[in-house]
């Protein structure tokens, strides 16, 4: 097991070394150094962001779109799910409204929604109309994957309720809420980004990159992207950190 650890985070270092051999290599090929900077020029911009308290206040912009953006997909992504899986009316019903979700382009999507709402609504909503047929397709597969014999079991002794959901069909549908959370992170802080770029969000990440783009200071462009990276580790691990925690914690000494 430790074995196997390890080699993932040799991996995982050997790929971000990769990525740096690409800016570099890029930076040569082009003879451009203004968009494409020193890695070295790079990490320092990165430390110094680091090291200023104005971009902590940046991330919990973003960050808090994003978590906002993700109880709102989950909420309803839960419910459009649920009903997939129970009735297959409901289902061919919704794959239009799910289809349209998946294939607008993101910018005529943000641009409905800056007509329709203040601006500084538009990461949330937008984010979460995004990540809602990703949560109920995820729910709808978790659903229609459960063992009829054990849907069978419940049903001898009472009908669906709230217990049966939190303790029969949530559990069972882990697996597919796990691959589909993987994905909405990454995705999400993504969608967050790029629509308060577009909206100019205030105290956001996305407006950082603006202002960054437009006084041609790329070193700090590429400088947000690793903090964008970071964020969507630790979002999408702590979960698993901190599950591991509690298991441990209620193990018998």
């Amino acid at each position: 097991m430790r074995q196997n650890k390890a080699r993932e985070t040799l991996a995982f270092c050997l790929g971000i070394l990769f990525l740096a051999c690409l800016v570099q290599t890029a930076g040569w090929i082009r003879q451009d150094r203004l968009v494409f900077p020193d890695v070295a020029e790079i990490l320092r911009a990165f430390f110094r962001l680091l090291t200023t308290p104005h971009t902590y206040l940046l991330i919990w912009t973003t960050l808090r779109h994003l978590l906002q953006a993700l109880v709102v997909s989950s909420f309803f992504g839960l419910l459009i799910g649920l009903a997939e899986g129970f009735s297959d009316f409901f289902r061919s019903m919704m794959r239009p409204v799910m289809i349209f979700l998946r294939s607008i382009p993101m910018i005529v999507m943000v641009v409905i929604l800056m007509v329709l709402t203040r601006y500084d609504r538009v990461p949330l909503l937008a984010t979460s109309l995004f990540l809602i047929p990703l949560i109920s397709e995820a729910t709808n597969e978790g659903c229609r994957g459960i063992d009829p014999d054990l849907i069978d079991v419940y049903r001898l002794n009472s009908s669906f309720n709230g217990t049966v959901l939190t303790r029969v069909y949530l559990p069972l549908m882990a697996g597919y809420w796990k691959q589909a959370y993987t994905s909405a992170v990454g995705m999400g802080l993504k969608l967050v980004v790029s629509t308060e770029y577009l909206v100019q969000t205030r105290n956001s990440l996305g407006k950082a990159i603006n202002n960054s783009s437009y006084f041609n200071e790329y070193q700090d462009i590429y400088a947000y992207a690793l903090i964008m990276i970071l964020l969507v580790l630790l979002v999408s691990e702590l979960p698993l950190w901190l599950e591991k925690l509690f298991s441990k914690a209620g193990e018998p000494g």
